[in-house]
């Protein structure tokens, strides 16, 4: 909270055009051509509009140039490879979604090292040398369903979870989602735990499983949407009545929660995550902005760093849906 205060307190003593140490060297503003990249993978996914949105507003507000990039595909070595080709652009700064932590910490490293500054989002490559890194608090996220979940079939029920192993969002969402139920909920039984890698396919091939497996299965986690919309087919096919719970949300999984067929999900903030990805971007790229108290100087770091800041995110319901239709967001929109 306090790196986000301080953060907006900055953004804001510049852009009222406040001077003094804060300000001191460059200017809160783009040079003509600045250009910041947002690169993720599955370009096509919903997820990612109201985040550009976010992240382009913020461009536009300081004069810079907004691109979108990526790789349509769920495949790590392309989006490497997109990420690679942005770098020859020479861009100022990147606003990096990684598909997986380690494979991305070679690239992002060396982009730092020519001196493009990089910001991971929603997921995460902590052991590289990232900028600074934006996100839901994914923990929190995993508590609220787990609790949730509870409150609606009881503490002593079958439960299940979908996951995609390798993206670090996604597995803190699962694993810490298992590990406050086994600590708080020790009557909770865990009966299907399936990888389904945002297939919708694979994700309906494993929740029918988990349904002929387990007739008794109650609930079901999903540390994403596009897995969900598998789930939700299985679960109405098989006639059961299950407890789904997800992160993120699509046109399709919003559409099943209108008609009460998902029970909720938890949706970062999306406009923020990429409003705040962007500053964050943006300010380590513009160092001079900022002449901190402590060594940066002697130790050649730069100094605008945030390990980690917190978008926030929404719990969508039957009540509130209507407010998260894309289409309507999109209005006015370019």
């Amino acid at each position: 909270m306090k790196q986000r205060l301080s953060l907006i307190a900055l953004a804001l003593s510049a852009c009222i055009g406040v001077s003094g140490p804060a300000v001191a060297e460059g200017k809160f503003a783009c040079e003509p051509g600045e250009t910041y990249v947002m690169n993720v993978m599955v370009s096509g996914h919903p997820y990612w509009v109201p985040v550009f949105q976010g992240f382009k507003q913020a461009a536009e507000a300081l004069g810079c140039t907004a691109v979108f990039s990526g790789t349509p595909d769920y495949d790590i070595a392309k989006q490497i490879a997109s990420f690679e080709q942005d770098l020859v652009k020479k861009p100022a700064g990147i606003l990096l979604h990684p598909m997986q932590s380690d494979p991305f910490i070679d690239p992002i490293n060396a982009a730092i090292a020519a001196g493009v500054s990089v910001t991971t989002f929603a997921a995460d490559s902590p052991r590289s040398k990232r900028t600074a890194y934006v996100t839901s608090d994914n923990l929190a996220e995993a508590k609220f369903a787990a609790e949730e979940i509870v409150k609606v079939v009881g503490d002593k029920a079958e439960y299940a979870v979908l996951e995609n192993p390798g993206q670090s969002n996604h597995d803190l969402r699962v694993t810490a989602f298992i590990a406050y139920m086994e600590k708080n909920y020790p009557n909770m039984k865990l009966v299907g735990r399936q990888a389904s890698n945002q297939d919708s396919n694979a994700a309906y091939q494993a929740v029918t499983t988990m349904l002929q497996a387990n007739p008794n299965l109650a609930a079901l986690w999903i540390p994403e949407a596009g897995s969900a919309e598998g789930a939700v087919a299985a679960v109405k096919e098989s006639g059961k009545k299950v407890i789904i719970m997800h992160a993120d949300v699509t046109p399709t999984t919003l559409a099943e929660i209108k008609a009460g067929n998902i029970h909720m999900a938890l949706n970062p903030n999306q406009g923020v995550q990429g409003f705040l990805g962007f500053m964050n971007t943006f300010l380590g790229a513009h160092a001079g902005l900022i002449d901190p108290f402590n060594d940066y100087k002697v130790s050649g770091f730069n100094p605008m760093q945030f390990p980690y800041m917190d978008n926030g995110f929404a719990v969508i319901t039957k009540d509130n849906a209507d407010s998260f239709e894309l289409a309507k967001y999109m209005e006015g929109r370019n």
